[in-house]
Order: structure tokens, then sequence, then C-alpha cells
């Protein structure tokens, strides 16, 4: 099939048979490949988010990943996104294989195909891609005409659940790691290598690349890990972190793509500072994502207004993983409000903490929209919020919730969590009462009380936290503090609401979270079964699962709801960290004596 018949099959025999077929047809405002780009490149690079279009598009990883390509001489990258369920049934029904958006290629036609694993949820939407693309799912059964399958992103630090599934993962930053990784490979194919040969080589030149079918594991006769073996000489036994050096430096897109169709965040995305000081012990970015690296409020300001006018978005968001511990916010919130408030466009600080948030709302207050306001609280008392290193009293939190009342927002959201060590059940209670607390409280400056939504979500203890070593709590106990806020909810009239997330997706990723190897073929059975977009509540269906699991012989308890010895090798110990396993094990100590649970017992590392 050439390229000019796909598409045309694309737009004749795909596009009138499904739901919102503009977020299939590429040729966005603001695209840098047109058509004959693929055909020129030296090195061709299909860019792929394993969920639906209007996620991907939200996702400023890959909007960055595709600018750094596209302004490499010699390289093409273009984008393929998971089709919806009713696309995909279309182009089984009539073979047309999975493409990329800008030119309508075939993504099996890329030398390499670049995936971000951004959540657990996705693995199963992933191997629905590779099997779309006509890519074999399993490494081992790939040849020279297959693309290279490379992996990054957050869920990419512990690989493991898809190691058969993929040829190499990239631990750490992506766009120095994306540099080396497009020159070492345009140097091979020039040089004549296949494929299938650049993965021991692109192992062993880059310490932070991780080729996990050329290692073997050894296992102890109670399952855990014993050993992990490189096949071949010279293959690291740790692999390290690739890190930028300056976040000022880093390649970043200054005419950033304008979906066809709304996605879930409308706006112009700047990450201003990647890391956090704060290490909340549950927080895996905080953790990994070190050491601190700022952007300047000059080079902030240069890209959002070289963004604004390219696209027209009237909407900037500052993104880092706690925007208020940015050093210099008052004074980018400042200059940004000056030279953006007259085009009507709006800033957006998604993750402000409350006890910084008191010294920036007057400033922020004539820029930012005032409809609603989201809060991560985490926990509902005080000494649970000490032990996770959340830090945030109920007495600054009231204060700032009253500073957000008296600047004219109307709305507050409060992000809880379920299932932290040495939980009580008054902490669940506390979620409640904390939230009408925080109802009530705008009566103070007389007004009505606020509509407050408490969001609670369940535990999820991640690989290179403190919490790593945990036991997840079982089903049983999230269902039943879930029927506990219920209960009290019930109980007496108010403006506050209650959301809860799907108890059985939380335990699914605290089973793929911390899982090893073993579990591909569980991931397998399941894609087989016909999961896919497990995040989406629409087409999660808990029971696909669990008979993967029945069906591989694979107890998911032994990876949820499982003590870690402190002396086990984790799956992820052969994968690098700033932070390793002797702070990590302090810090979880320091959670359990915080809360008058434990001390460190005997064998922490």
């Amino acid at each position: 099939m050439t390229d000019g018949e796909l598409a045309k099959r694309i737009s004749r025999e795909l596009l009138p048979h499904v739901r919102q077929p503009a977020q299939y047809i590429g040729g966005e405002v603001n695209q840098l490949v047109h058509p004959g780009d693929w055909q020129r490149a030296d090195i061709r690079v299909a860019v792929a988010f394993p969920d639906t279009y209007t996620i991907g598009m939200s996702h400023l990883g890959c909007q960055i990943l595709y600018w750094q390509a596209n302004h490499t001489p010699g390289i093409c990258a273009e984008r393929t996104y998971a089709p919806w369920i009713d696309a995909e049934a279309v182009m089984r029904r009539r073979g047309i294989p999975l493409f990329t958006w800008d030119t309508r290629q075939p993504v099996r036609a890329a030398d390499i195909l670049a995936i971000s694993l951004q959540y657990e949820l996705c693995f199963t939407t992933m191997l629905n891609m590779l099997d779309l693309a006509g890519i074999p799912l399993r490494a081992a059964d790939r040849t020279d005409d297959d693309p290279l399958v490379i992996v990054g992103g957050p869920q990419a630090d512990n690989p493991e659940p898809v190691a058969e599934f993929v040829d190499l993962v990239v631990i750490g930053d992506g766009e120095p790691a994306l540099a080396a990784i497009l020159r070492a490979v345009r140097t091979y194919k020039r040089d004549g290598v296949g494929r299938r040969a650049m993965i021991p080589m692109l192992a062993r030149e880059f310490p932070w690349i991780y080729a996990p079918n050329l290692y073997d594991l050894a296992y102890h006769s109670d399952g855990t890990i014993a050993k992990m073996t490189p096949r071949l000489d010279g293959l690291p036994e740790r692999i390290e972190r690739c890190h930028v050096d300056d976040l000022n430096a880093t390649p970043f897109p200054r005419r950033p793509l304008v979906p066809w169709v709304e996605p879930v965040h409308d706006r112009i995305s700047i990450e201003i500072m990647r890391g956090c000081p704060q290490l909340c012990r549950f927080c895996h970015a905080g953790y990994t994502k070190r050491p601190l690296k700022l952007r300047t409020v000059e080079h902030i300001l240069e890209i959002a207004d070289e963004a604004q006018r390219a696209t027209g978005i009237a909407e900037i968001g500052l993104l880092s993983l706690s925007t208020a511990d940015y050093p210099h916010l008052p004074e980018l919130a400042a200059r940004l409000n000056e030279h953006f408030a007259p085009r009507m466009v709006n800033l957006s600080f998604p993750s402000l903490r409350i006890d910084r948030m008191l010294r920036h709302i007057p400033a922020m207050g004539t820029s930012v929209r005032k409809g609603g306001i989201t809060i991560a609280v985490e926990a509902a008392r005080d000494d649970l919020r000490r032990a996770i290193r959340k830090k945030v009293t109920d007495g600054n939190l009231m204060d700032g919730v009253r500073a957000v009342y008296e600047a004219g927002w109307q709305r507050i959201k409060l992000y809880f969590m379920v299932g932290f060590p040495g939980e009580r059940p008054e902490d669940i209670d506390g979620i409640w009462e904390l939230a009408v607390a925080v109802s009530e409280l705008r009566r103070s400056i007389g007004l009505p009380p606020a509509s407050v939504t408490a969001s609670v979500g369940w535990l999820v203890p991640k690989p290179f936290t403190p919490l790593q070593w945990m036991a997840q709590p079982r089903k049983e106990y999230f269902l039943e503090a879930r029927a506990r806020l219920m209960r009290l909810k019930h109980s007496r009239r108010s403006a506050v609401r209650v959301q809860t997330h799907r108890v059985e997706t939380s335990i699914l990723e605290g089973v793929l979270a911390r899982g090893d190897r073993r579990l591909g073929a569980a991931i397998h059975e399941a894609w087989r079964r016909g999961a896919r977009f497990d995040a989406w509540s629409e087409t999660f269906r808990d029971e696909i699962w669990q008979q993967a699991f029945a069906a591989t012989g694979v107890d998911p308890g032994f990876y949820a709801h499982r003590q870690r010895r402190p002396d086990e090798r984790l799956p992820w110990g052969h994968i690098g960290a700033r932070l390793g396993p002797a702070f990590l094990y302090r810090a979880y100590d320091d959670v359990l004596v915080t809360i008058g649970e434990a001390t460190t017992p005997a064998g922490s590392p």
C-alpha cells in the first residue's frame, strides 16, 4: 500500500464511520511535518502516546519530543495516538494499519517508535497500538523490518511488567536522551547496521538505556528476585538516570500544536521547574526528578509570548510538581499578568500548595480565572500529613482558603488519598469533616457556603519512594472507607460533594506499579481478552484482568498486598536513583515512627 493509498483509505473508509473524526485528520495549526518530509528523512520517528488524541495532545512531553526531533537535521517525527474503540473496530475490519497523524504514514515504516509511558493503565493500550501497526508484540519476534520500540516516561522507571514487549527503555529526562539516540541511530543506519543489532550497541553506549531482553532473571523459591544477569559482555548491571543540565537550554515548543477537538487541558503549558524540593513520601516524581532545575523568568516570558501569538489560546498553565516552590513566582505572576491581561489571557497554577498561596494570591488575583481552585491536602489530620511529609496544617489551610474566598474564588476541590500506613477511622471521618469546614468557612466573609468537592483516591505505593516496601490495603479496606464517607455525606445536608476513584483500578495500578516481568503474560492475556483504555471508566473491565491473572497463574496479591522485606531485591533495583534504598528506608521508618507503628526492623538497607 503506497502512502497516498493509505491516506485515501483513512479518509474514505475510516473517518465517515467514527465519532469525532476531526481527532484523526492531522494537519493542525503549527504542524511541523509536510508531505515528502517522511520520505526524505534519514531517520523516521513515530512519537506515540498510548491513549486518545484528546489526552495525548494535552501531554507536554510528547509535544517537546515532536518539536525537538523535527528541529534536528535529517529527522522526521510524526505523531500517533490510540484509536478509540469505534475506530479500532473499523481499522481491524477494513485492514487499515495504525498510521501517523501528520501525513498518514504506516507506523511500522518508522525507524523508531518512541512511546511515552505515563501511567500503568496504558500497558494494554500500548500492546493494542503495536498490534494495529503490524509490529510483533514481543521484542524477540521482531526483525530488522520493524521499528526500534523505545519507551520512556515516568512508568518506564519500572519497565519490568512490559519488558518482553519493548526493545529499549530510556531512564530519566527525554530531551538529552532523544538527541543522543537520534545521533547514534543515524550513524548506525548510515554504516549499514540493522535495527536489531542496534539494540546492544545503544545499551552499551549510553548508561541510561536499558535493553531488558538482554538480561536474565533468577528467582528465589518464595518468588522474590534472586539476581539479574546480563547476557552479553559490556552491558551494565546498573542503569543510570539521564538528566537535563540546564532547563533553559532544553528544546521547547515555541509554536505548540493546536488540536482540532477540545483536549482535556486546553491551554499553553510551560514547564517552569523540573523536580520538587518537598519529597512527599508517596510521590514518585518528587524522588526521581532530581536535582531541581529552573527556567528563568525571562525565558518563560519569551516562550509564553511566542506560543500565545502562535496559537491564540487564552490560558497559560505554569507547570511543575510544585509551582509554589518556584522561587521567583511572585515576579513571574506579576510580569505575566502585566503582559497578558490586556490580551484577556488567563494564568493557571495547577500545583500550588496552600501554605505558599497566601503570599501569592493578591498578585495573581487579576489574572487567574475565579471559577474553582484545587488544593492537594492528601490527609485530613495534621499528624498523618506530617508523617507523609505533606507540609500543610489545618491552620494554614483555613487561612489560605479564606484568602481564596476573599480573592473571589467560588469553588474548591480538595484532593485526598486513603490507605496510608497507620491510617485510623478518624482519618477517614476527617476527610468529610474538613471538607465541610472548608465549605462553611465562606460564611465568615458574609457569603453562602462554598461548593466543595472532596476527591478521594486510593493509595498506590510507587517505586523509588519510601512507601515502595508497604503492602497496599486490600479492596475491602478501600470499599469500607468509601462506605464510611458516604454514610457521613448522607447524615447531613451540605454543599460538599464526595467523589471517589474506582477501587479496582487502583488495585490494578498497585499490581502493575511494583510488578516484575512475570506480569507480562497476564498483560498480554488481558489485552487478548479485550482490555484496552483501562484508565477509562467506560472501557475498564476488572473481570478481564481477574480472568487473565487466573489463566496465567499470576497472583496479583503478591505484587499489590505483600509487605516487602527491607533486604528484598526489588524489580527496579537495577535502575539508579539519586536517593538510594538506605535513604528511602529511613524515610519509610520515619513514617512508621511518626504514627507510632514501628521502628526500623533488622536487615534494613
